[in-house]
């Protein structure tokens, strides 16, 4: 990612899919940044998202080599989360999400833990009791059984 990328001050917004990008950098000067997105790259890890940790609200990095989470939980503004098709495979990185208090919308279909999960027919049920604060899974509407808010 160019270091002029920096310059863009008052930049809300930002697309760079399908650039074939290896590793997200040079995001320092986008103070303003709510929306990011990287899909149909060649990024293997989330190193360098610390610059925007506080404003980006949407992270869609879809079809991308990740399979660790490292590098997440600097999004403390991240409401939506779209991840799919990548390379996911085990709950110990799926609980790092668990450390994004606002994130209420996540697609995560198209990774081995979903797929294997799915074929069990679990994933919804396992993710969510993971994740209770997800408003939606998948693009599906995440229900709430009775009493699961917290609620009496």
């Amino acid at each position: 990612m160019d270091a002029s990328l920096s310059t863009l001050t008052n930049c809300e917004q930002l697309s760079l899919s399908t650039n074939c990008i290896e590793k997200i950098t040079n995001l320092n000067g986008l103070k303003k940044l709510k929306i990011l997105s990287l899909g149909r790259n060649n990024i293997r890890l989330l190193t360098g998202l610390e610059a925007v940790g506080d404003t980006l609200e949407q992270l869609w990095i879809s079809y991308n080599q990740l399979e660790k989470l490292n590098g997440i939980q600097w999004l403390k503004s991240l409401r939506v989360l779209y991840m799919s098709n990548n390379l996911v495979k085990d709950w110990s990185q799926f609980m790092r999400l668990v450390e994004l208090p606002c994130l209420d919308d996540l697609v995560f279909v198209g990774n081995p833990l979903e797929e294997k999960h799915s074929a069990e027919g679990t994933w919804m049920d396992e993710a969510t009791k993971r994740l209770p604060g997800l408003r939606k899974l998948d693009a599906i509407p995440v229900i709430k059984q009775e009493g699961e808010d917290g609620e009496a």
